[in-house]
């Protein structure tokens, strides 16, 4: 999540406008072009509502082929509402993204069954989910749910499994590095707002990938202005076991632009992950800079040309080979008004045509100066004889 309630970085919303033109098709993309283009755009203004309540908050979005629908989870900490995802029916075609329409809701619950309350009524022993990342398992019968914690009241981030009609089935377990400490004054462990933020299930529905959003405190500092940030950590799980089995490390890039009176509001880190073939995912680097406003990358990286990273303590000083990055897109080339809080990413029906589409969503943090946008591209095809570079040995 990237909490901004308050900030104004653009005009007031308006009305979502008719889905742009679609992109010129390209036969091929060289190095340097894009490997998405953009087929349509939908935009909600911050009063959309459903059942009475303001929609915002999207920060992940799953397609469930089953019933074509799409899954959305909403970071709202039960304050507009309880804890929920919505389900949604989105329709395009080649001419262009046509419609998005929410087609229903469902509460998250906790272990015994209630929705999760708010901080301000829920028990001492109970943790008020800050939900960043669903995806429905293999089968359908499931969702995976990541929170990024609730630090003020004492708990770390988890990872929860639950049916689809919000039932609470179990807990997965963490990284012990993963965990805590709660005391950020140990100098160690995860940052608050900075945690489980994306979640991948690989192709062969055998693996389970959990990227966390920024560095652990013992593994590097934040990103900075000409600085690329501390490695952050993904961690593989085997869907079976539902055991972490292994950990790369992945460098997200410098701020793309900084504030020079106002450095501290301003921030890059991953804020989804997507499955993308055998043994590689797409990354989601999504920026905010007070001043300047949001910017998204995304990048493709190859996982077993990592290192694993699971049983080192501390990444700042140890030897490690990082996932390689193959920058696919730079969302400041679709030719947008703006890029909003980009957090959701997954992959749609392809085209009649065979292209492979991918939706995106935007997280509005329930703030009047943003927009849930609502993205599909295209995908086009790599030229011949276009290689990445293999990856190199770091130590940080």
């Amino acid at each position: 999540m990237l909490a901004l309630a308050g900030c104004r970085t653009s005009p007031e919303p308006e009305h979502p406008p008719a889905s742009p033109p679609t992109a010129t098709a390209v036969a091929c993309h060289q190095p340097g072009s894009p490997a998405l283009q953009l087929l349509g755009e939908q935009r909600w203004p911050l009063d959309t509502a459903w059942a009475g309540t303001p929609i915002g908050g999207l920060s992940s979005i799953d397609y469930h082929p089953g019933d074509d629908s799409y899954y959305l989870v909403s970071d709202d900490r039960s304050a507009k509402d309880n804890a929920r995802w919505y389900r949604a029916r989105i329709r395009y075609d080649a001419s262009g993204l046509q419609q998005v329409s929410i087609i229903g809701q469902q509460y998250l619950q906790t272990p015994a069954g209630a929705p999760y309350p708010s901080s301000r009524s829920a028990a001492a022993d109970t943790a008020v989910p800050d939900p960043e990342a669903l995806r429905l398992l293999p089968g359908g019968r499931s969702v995976i749910w990541s929170s990024e914690g609730d630090f003020a009241r004492g708990f770390g981030p988890s990872l929860q499994q639950a049916g689809l009609d919000g039932s609470w089935q179990k807990t997965w377990p963490l990284p012990d590095l993963l965990q805590g400490p709660l005391q950020p004054e140990t100098g160690r462990g995860p940052r608050n707002n900075m945690t489980l933020e994306g979640i991948a299930i690989s192709d062969d529905q055998r693996s389970l990938w959990l990227s966390m959003e920024g560095a652990l405190r013992q593994d590097g500092a934040l990103p900075r202005r000409g600085q690329i940030g501390g490695p952050l950590r993904i961690t593989q799980y085997n869907l079976a076991s539902q055991q972490p089995v292994r950990q790369i490390a992945y460098i997200p890039d410098a701020l793309p632009k900084d504030n020079l009176l106002l450095p501290l509001i301003a921030i890059n880190g991953v804020s989804e992950i997507l499955a993308d073939g055998p043994d590689h995912l797409l990354v989601l680097e999504r920026a905010y800079v007070l001043g300047a406003g949001f910017s998204a990358r995304l990048y493709r990286i190859n996982t077993e040309a990592a290192s694993d990273t699971l049983a080192i303590d501390s990444l700042q000083d140890a030897a490690y080979t990082p996932a390689h990055k193959e920058l696919l897109l730079d969302f400041a080339q679709l030719g947008l008004r703006t890029v909003d809080n980009l957090e959701g990413m997954t992959w749609g029906p392809r085209l009649a045509s065979g292209e492979r589409v991918m939706l995106l969503v935007s997280d509005n943090n329930f703030n009047p100066a943003q927009v849930t946008q609502f993205l599909a591209l295209v995908e086009t095809p790599a030229c011949a004889g276009a290689a990445s570079n293999p990856g190199q040995s770091h130590r940080n």
